[in-house]
């Protein structure tokens, strides 16, 4: 069976310890400038590097959030949110083209109202969910742009430092 396919390694544990952290630390790096943000490059890239895997750097992200900032309504769209878009990437992880993950990661980034709204929906109500979502949408725009850019600029280089990184792990 490939070592991609059994438990972690220990050296993965670390590896993915490290890039869930290095993914926070860039997400504070770039707080100053309202929502851009490494966090959906990160998520698309471990997808298309790790496979499922992908959802332990994407976790050890989630958590230190939580950790740092708390639990909030917010906290419950994090659950989820960024596993769309790891599931989106592993779609399309054959794909080489930067507009392609450029488009997808503003996409993302333009819809993260949106894929945010239901829980709302569901703690204050349709009204309470659809004025969250409108009143955020200059956010959106801004995530999005930053998102399209962003990817646009660093999903390939990204890509190839990743694998390279990511392949003294899949020889037994």
């Amino acid at each position: 069976m490939p070592l991609d396919k059994r438990r972690l390694t220990p050296k993965q544990v670390a590896l993915f310890g490290i890039l869930g952290a290095l993914t926070f630390a860039a997400k504070l790096a770039l707080s100053p400038l309202p929502n851009i943000e490494p966090v959906s490059l990160m998520v698309m890239l471990f997808a298309v590097t790790f496979g499922l895997k992908c959802l332990y750097p994407i976790y050890v992200y989630v958590v230190m959030e939580y950790l740092v900032f708390g639990f909030h309504l917010w906290s419950i769209n994090y659950l989820y949110v960024w596993t769309v878009l790891a599931l989106i990437a592993l779609l399309l992880r054959k794909q080489d083209s930067p507009l392609l993950w450029a488009v997808v990661s503003g996409g993302f980034g333009l819809l993260f109202g949106a894929l945010c709204a239901p829980v709302y929906l569901f703690t204050g109500g349709p009204a309470f969910a659809l004025t969250w979502w409108l009143s955020g949408i200059p956010f959106d725009l801004m995530h999005g742009a930053g998102n399209f850019v962003i990817a646009l600029l660093l999903f390939q280089p990204g890509r190839k430092l990743l694998e390279k990184l990511y392949r003294p792990f899949l020889t037994p």
